[in-house]
């Protein structure tokens, strides 16, 4: 069973990241720069680059979904160092666990950035899935293109919204019957770098964090914003207090039901 990494990278050089992130399999590298083109190598592994001038890394993935080819896509960032031998513990995983379309895996990183770890073996439901980023999802490619699965190019680094993108991938992948599963198995760690998208807790923060919960939750947006600022207590040390950040994530999913009632 052939591993595809799909890998979205901002301008950086592809000779010198394939060496950095560790590929020792297939691969699709998008990489957004300032130039459009596409280049295909195929030796022991085989690796298709396609560099793109769009921006956003929800464009990014689906652009490494309409090329990915193989058994297994693994999405990638260009932070990412795989662990030897990744591609076989991905792919174990899958042959162990045939009812699986979708498996999240382990990836280190710092304690600050850390959303999740899988200990067990686990089916994925409504309630779990806004934890795990992309770099984390391994999917049937089949299943991935059958179902017509995609990120929305609204939310991510580079977009207009901060972030959210893989947890409406997820999702979309629930509502759409992908059977989906969280694994312990370690594949891969995070190398540190500065956020892409992240710049404190400030009113932009707050408004994205609606928007998303419009997209997120429905008509449930507004329960998901009390329990957000009664659990995030850390968030109201700064500048921005409780009331101020809540009425700027009601905002927020206010603009977000607008668009979404837009593009019904």
């Amino acid at each position: 069973m052939s591993v595809t990494l799909l890998v979205s990278a901002l301008k950086a050089d592809v000779d010198e990241l394939i060496a950095k992130m560790n590929i020792s399999s297939d691969a699709v590298i998008v990489n957004q720069c300032d130039e459009n083109g596409r280049r295909e190598v195929t030796g022991e592994h085989r690796l298709a680059v396609i560099s793109s001038t769009e921006r956003g890394v929800g464009v990014s993935r689906n652009l490494c979904i309409a090329n990915a080819f193989g058994d297994i896509s693994l999405f990638s960032d260009d932070d990412i160092v795989y662990d030897a031998g990744y591609a076989e513990m991905v792919s174990g995983e899958f042959n162990s666990h045939p009812e699986a379309d979708l498996i999240t895996f382990n990836v280190d990183v710092c304690e600050e950035r850390r959303t999740y770890h899988n200990d067990i073996f686990k089916k994925l439901n409504a309630y779990n899935i806004g934890r795990y980023p992309a770099y984390s999802i391994a999917v049937r490619t089949a299943v991935l293109k059958e179902k017509a699965l995609s990120f929305s190019p609204l939310f991510g680094g580079g977009a207009k919204y901060s972030n959210g993108e893989d947890s409406l991938f997820l999702k979309e992948a629930l509502k759409k019957g992908v059977r989906m599963y969280a694994s312990p198995v370690k594949i891969a760690r995070e190398e540190p770098r500065p956020s892409t998208w992240f710049e404190g807790y400030t009113e932009k923060f707050f408004f994205d964090r609606g928007v998303l919960f419009a997209f997120l939750y429905g008509n449930a947006a507004f329960i998901w914003r009390i329990r957000f600022l009664l659990t995030k207590k850390e968030m109201f040390t700064g500048k921005i207090t409780r009331r101020e950040a809540g009425k700027l994530i009601k905002a927020g999913i206010r603009e977000g039901r607008k668009i979404k009632k837009e593009n019904v």
